[in-house]
């Protein structure tokens, strides 16, 4: 029954079951509101694993920098292969080098294979952490030169850290 004006006729206030549903309910609010929010949750897992791999990344990037800078100084200094091999080894990585990492690495006025490997061991540890290690294996004129370190990102097992563990090997005839 719908109500009219005493003056004009005109319908006034129809009843709503004559105007249809108007509005949201409360219920469909609550489910856009949880859709959006598991979105939101996907979105910022997809930022951290991200994140984890660019800095994974970074520190493959400057291993292989690393590694090749040595093997062109390597080449550069052929004669000399024989101190590379055994100057740079998980050993030569002391406390010392450590230290000096932290400082920043000291360079050095003479260009010699003893002050190449130093500033080299000191540079592994600045870019890659101190718990990176080098070593170079030579057979005849083949040299391998292995750069191994922590990546902190990628362990799943606090108590086994080298399943996180990167590693480079780069391969150069002399």
């Amino acid at each position: 029954m719908m109500r009219r004006s005493p003056a004009s006729g005109a319908r006034l206030n129809p009843p709503a079951a004559a105007t249809g549903q108007r509005g949201f309910s409360m219920i469909e609010v609550l489910i856009a509101l949880v859709v959006l929010a598991v979105g939101l949750l996907g979105l910022a897992l997809l930022q951290t694993t991200n994140l984890r791999y660019t800095k994974s990344a970074n520190l493959r990037t400057q291993a292989v920098n690393l590694g090749t800078e040595l093997l062109d100084t390597i080449r550069a200094n052929h004669t000399e292969v024989a101190a590379y091999a055994a100057g740079v080894q998980p050993a030569a990585i002391t406390a010392a080098v450590k230290t000096a990492a932290r400082a920043g690495c000291p360079t050095s006025a003479t260009m010699t294979s003893a002050a190449n490997i130093g500033r080299w061991n000191c540079e592994v540890v600045e870019a890659l952490g101190e718990d990176a290690t080098a070593s170079v294996t030579v057979n005849a004129n083949q040299v391998t030169v292995l750069v191994t370190w922590d990546d902190e990102f990628w362990i799943t097992n606090t108590a086994d850290k080298t399943a996180g563990a990167g590693a480079i090997t780069l391969v150069s005839q002399l």
